[in-house]
């Protein structure tokens, strides 16, 4: 793989460990164990990800992740203790991949890795929290099984032709801001939906 293209691999595995970490780490696992990718030569402790007791563990996580994102009070639970979780992650998926010979290097792709998804959990987290208080669960479903949808196909494009990956993080980037902002106008509305007559914002 070419520069750009391990950049974009980091950025997208980043991104989508934000909405689902576990399975990230189950499909970079399968990845590693299948010489699909190759663990870094300076990271070597990076290389258990494709130990078979790693990739079931993480299968086992994201089942779990994938019922509880189903049920509304449960998924933001499963946010809230996720929220130092997932960033970790991200930024262990974008080392795993990423391996430039200057250690400043190594840095910068550990922090914006975890930068990166850090970004889309909190979008994930306040969309969800927002869509988890309506009393019908169709929303829930629908947005969850979206996520589900988005994190799987961009998983497979990602690790299957990297070279469309840089495209990828894009999109992946572009969809978490437009979250944030849509969650930060729905949360403007209700403030004022729920606000007393007479008081000022």
């Amino acid at each position: 793989m070419t520069a750009v293209q391990l950049i974009g691999v980091a950025a997208s595995l980043s991104l989508l460990a934000g909405w689902r970490l576990y399975a990230c780490v189950f499909a970079v696992g399968l990845a590693m164990h299948f010489g699909w990718l190759h663990p870094p030569q300076q990271v070597h402790a990076l290389a258990v990800l494709a130990n078979p007791w790693v990739i079931g563990v993480a299968a086992l996580g994201a089942a779990a992740e994938f019922f509880a994102d189903k049920v509304p009070w449960l998924d933001s639970l499963w946010d809230a203790i996720h929220t130092i979780v997932r960033p970790v992650g991200g930024a262990l998926l974008a080392l795993a991949v990423v391996d430039p010979s200057n250690p400043t290097w190594q840095v910068v792709v550990l922090l914006l890795g975890g930068g990166a998804a850090l970004l889309s959990h909190g979008a994930k987290a306040g969309t969800r929290a927002l869509v988890n208080a309506s009393p019908e669960p169709v929303s829930n479903l629908l947005v969850s099984s979206t996520e589900d949808v988005v994190s799987t196909g961009g998983l497979l494009l990602v690790l299957s032709h990297p070279s469309v990956a840089i495209a990828v993080a894009a999109v992946l980037l572009m969809a978490v801001v437009a979250a944030l902002i849509i969650g930060w106008r729905l949360l403007g509305g209700l403030r004022r939906m729920f606000r007393r007559p007479g008081q000022t914002e």
